[in-house]
């Protein structure tokens, strides 16, 4: 499988969204080009807490990982592929850092 666009999630708890939101205005300034989604203060989708996606294409993946490595403050990070499959792009192709969480996949067709 050839994977082009992947989605890292930055997972915080909600009472944590401003440290969360300095980290991901930090990634806005050091890599301008890469797309940062919407600051949720709740659980949206499979993602169990508050989260905020972040698309990156292949050729950026590994810079990415490194990002993430050096400044997720101890925050989770939740990465999958985006292929189409989202019930196999959330269970079967994920990357954690971090603690892991239980998905609500439940929505997804196998």
């Amino acid at each position: 499988m050839n994977f082009k666009l992947f989605h890292f999630h930055l997972y915080y708890p909600v009472e944590e969204i401003t440290k969360a939101t300095k980290a991901l205005e930090k990634l806005a300034q050091d890599k301008q080009d890469i797309p940062i989604g919407r600051i949720w203060d709740r659980p949206v989708g499979p993602h169990p807490i508050g989260s905020c996606q972040v698309t990156v294409q292949k050729e950026n993946f590994l810079e990415m990982i490194e990002w993430f490595l050096n400044n997720r403050q101890g925050f989770t990070v939740f990465i999958h592929p985006d292929t189409g499959n989202d019930y196999a792009d959330h269970t079967d192709h994920v990357i954690w850092m971090g603690k892991e969480y239980r998905l609500n996949i439940e929505q997804f067709k196998k």
